[in-house]
């Protein structure tokens, strides 16, 4: 049956035009989920990582940091719709800061850093066939932005979501589009590959490629990173930051016992009765930035090496095919981390930084504190925390959604002095008002104004 399931899959993919590396790569993990495999990291098999090298004390001259930043191009995560914030395209396009969004800032980051370093450094988007359009008619109003012939984009790929209980690809008539799904973000490396940017890189004269979520504004370009990660030669490095109380979920870098190879490990990849170590941000005590730095030579001969497929930890997902509708057919959707790749590339890289590296944005808590006085915005597109971060926990019922949270959120309130934000209920922020210390709103049973 399962032959039958994928040779009906592969069929649904070149019928739509997949990149032929994509259905490889979907094939590899079909079998892999097929034939049982789940993906977990046991904790005795591995050793945390406690002492990786430290941007703070990285010692770069500023000819090396510009010279190797000037090798380098920015590549930015950007196929996510942020439908878990009930938004309907880009979340990039969501504004953060006075009028601008995730991809102004982003722009206004590289043009700084192209003037200040005289660099090409060229800006690249991994869009999705959802977010490619609004993205695409966003940065026209850059002209300047492209570098050479190189483009401003590329597609991740899809792929057909296969039912948990024959493992055939699901049909859907009332809405075919949720027949695919993309394959995590691990997607990254095949698309470079396929799409052929990668090759255009490498002719046009670049070496390397920093790497990260399009909603992480922390990720700026760091001229002292790529001096860094030039000079130690690696294929591959990750950025990861001191892990608090409240990075518990994140994802974590660790040694391989049996070979002393780094790895990553996500939530996904843990037992359930193993989570108590995988929390633990003693034993595990920096977590996974997502931001990456890659020898793209040194990626590209991977994928001939690996034909393409360079055999990522598989991340097996059980959904239903209608996410928002529980009694449609579970299926099954095979996913990667693009993180996970470090443990292909023997010598890879492990660096601290600072928390500044990492403001990602996943749900309008993070949405409240990026537009708040706790943080600054600069004339180079950056965001400066002038004040302790307080910890925000807004009422999902009430603020989940970005148009509940637009219509209750039309004054941020002062947060510099402020330790924590709990609200419980309908409240609505809409004057100058100020959190001071540990705030907590209580459920009143009615809409409530905070003054």
């Amino acid at each position: 049956m399962s032959e039958h399931g994928l040779a009906l899959a592969t069929r649904k993919m070149t019928d739509a035009g997949v990149d032929p590396v994509a259905i490889d790569v979907f094939t590899h993990y079909y079998r892999l989920a097929e034939s049982g495999v789940t993906g977990l990291i046991g904790e005795d098999t591995i050793d945390p990582l406690v002492a990786p090298a430290r941007l703070d004390q990285v010692e770069i001259s500023d000819a090396d940091a510009q010279a190797a930043l000037a090798q380098t191009a920015i590549l930015k995560l950007n196929g996510g719709l942020g439908t878990s914030m009930g938004l309907d395209r880009a979340k990039s396009l969501l504004p953060v800061r006075e009028g601008k969004n995730f991809l102004d800032l982003i722009v206004a980051q590289v043009r700084h850093a192209r003037r200040t370093y005289g660099v090409r450094l060229p800006l690249l988007f991994m869009d999705s066939f959802r977010t490619r359009s609004d993205t695409l008619d966003h940065l026209a109003r850059y002209p300047d932005l492209a570098v050479g012939g190189l483009p401003l984009d590329f597609l991740q790929n899809a792929e057909p979501k296969i039912r948990a209980d024959d493992f055939t690809p699901v049909e859907w008539p009332d809405d075919p589009s949720l027949e695919w799904c993309p394959p995590g973000h691990g997607d990254l490396y095949p698309a470079l590959w396929g799409s052929g940017v990668l090759d255009a890189l490498l002719d046009a004269g670049f070496r390397y490629v920093s790497v990260a979520n399009g909603d992480n504004l922390g990720a700026a370009p760091d001229a002292r990173l790529a001096g860094w990660f030039a000079a130690t030669g690696a294929p591959y490095a990750a950025e990861v930051c001191p892990r608090t109380v409240n990075d518990r979920k994140g994802g974590h870098l660790a040694i391989r016992k049996r070979d002393g190879q780094l790895i990553l490990r996500d939530t996904a990849q843990t037992a359930p009765d193993e989570l108590q170590f995988f929390t633990d941000e003693h034993r595990h005590p920096y977590f996974h930035a997502n931001n990456l730095w890659l020898d793209i030579a040194q990626v590209r001969q991977a994928m001939i090496d690996r034909s393409g497929v360079l055999g990522l930890p598989l991340i097996r997902n059980e959904k239903n095919v209608d996410p928002t509708d529980p009694a449609s057919p579970k299926v099954v959707q095979f996913e990667t981390a693009m993180g996970s790749a470090i443990e292909v590339f023997a010598g890879a890289q492990a660096i601290a930084v600072g928390r500044d590296r990492f403001l990602p944005v996943k749900t309008t808590n993070e949405l409240m504190l990026l537009r708040s006085d706790v943080f600054d915005l600069h004339q180079d597109g950056t965001l400066e925390a002038v004040a302790d971060i307080p910890r925000i926990d807004l009422d999902d019922r009430y603020f989940k959604l970005v148009d509940d949270f637009e219509e209750r959120v039309s004054v941020v309130p002062s947060l510099r002095r402020a330790d924590s934000l709990v609200v419980r209920g309908d409240w609505v922020f809409d004057a100058p008002a100020e959190v001071i210390g540990d705030v907590a709103l209580a459920d009143e049973g009615e809409r409530r104004h905070y003054r």
